[in-house]
């Protein structure tokens, strides 16, 4: 099973396989791991309009960002993967500006809004304006699983 397919299938069994395969591989692993799940959490919290499904939604999504600045803050030097935390005025949580955390894979710039920032530095570039999330986790994913042994 490649990333694409778990990041669109919902069989938490199979999801947490994939995670554990992935997670084998190392510091590398682990970061993929965190990037695939909280890009898995954000699109499932977008579904919920309303209700403690939604919130509950968004709370797992922060768990997931917050693990994923764990993980960068530890490994992402080492890996050459920067990331930070960048004020976004013009998408609104609450009526405050919301947060995104930015991550520069080899793949391409990724990026999450979140009401409240996260651990982390600061965000130095700007949003690149690809909307390729998804498309870059995915082939950051499957580079990672390609490499067969625990890297980094």
């Amino acid at each position: 099973m490649n990333a694409a397919e778990v990041l669109g299938q919902n069989d938490g069994d199979v999801t947490k396989a994939y995670y554990a395969d992935l997670a084998s591989r190392g510091p590398i692993g682990r970061v993929a791991v965190a990037l695939l799940r909280s890009q898995k959490r954000s699109a499932r919290a977008k579904v919920y309009r309303r209700g403690k499904w939604r919130r509950a939604a968004y709370d797992v999504k922060q768990w997931s960002l917050d693990q994923l600045c764990r993980e960068l803050a530890e490994n992402g030097a080492v890996l050459g993967i920067t990331y930070g935390w960048r004020q976004d005025p013009e998408t609104v949580f609450g009526g405050d500006p919301s947060w995104v955390l930015y991550c520069d894979l080899p793949q391409g710039q990724v990026s999450f809004h979140s009401p409240s920032r996260g651990a982390g530095p600061d965000y130095a570039g700007d949003w690149d304006r690809s909307k390729a999330s998804a498309e870059h986790i995915v082939a950051f994913c499957d580079s990672v699983m390609g490499m067969g042994v625990a890297c980094c």
